[in-house]
């Protein structure tokens, strides 16, 4: 099974969507294996979004992601990443479909209440950043067996 990273960003929390998230990705039947709620240290923020820091949106995106609390998640399913991806829509809401989280929830690139991993090794790369081993559960959900083949 993949393993994804998801954080539900200020914005998100500050409009309580982490429940309507959560659920959403319960329901597709992805288990989260792991998630707590904190304000990220600046260290952390440089390190998870080393790609982005020398663009010239970069101090504005890390002051945003350091203004408050962020849920930070790790969801276990087969192709998780790709379909939390078609789940989460495009990082500009107003290219994201409805049903989707950005679609039916963000108005702005700037806040756009959910950043989800790319590929199978950005994933793990954040949740490395993120999670320690112990912190992440490993279990079998009840309605896996009717989940996969």
């Amino acid at each position: 099974m993949e393993q994804t990273f998801l954080m539900v960003k200020p914005d998100g929390i500050q409009r309580g969507l982490v429940g309507e998230i959560i659920s959403r990705f319960e329901r597709r039947g992805f288990k989260m294996v792991a998630g707590k709620l904190e304000t990220l240290p600046e260290a952390r923020v440089l390190e998870h979004y080393a790609e982005h820091a020398q663009k010239p949106f970069f101090p504005g995106l890390k002051s945003y992601i350091m203004s408050g609390p962020c849920f930070l998640m790790v969801w276990e399913g087969k192709n998780v990443v790709q379909i939390s991806r078609d789940m989460i829509g495009a990082t500009n809401p107003m290219e994201s479909a409805p049903g989707t989280v950005r679609g039916d929830y963000a108005l702005e690139i700037g806040m756009n209440v959910i950043h989800g991993s790319d590929s199978v090794e950005t994933a793990k790369r954040e949740i490395s950043i993120h999670f320690t081993p112990a912190e992440c559960s490993s279990y079998t959900r009840i309605d896996e067996v009717y989940l996969y083949e």
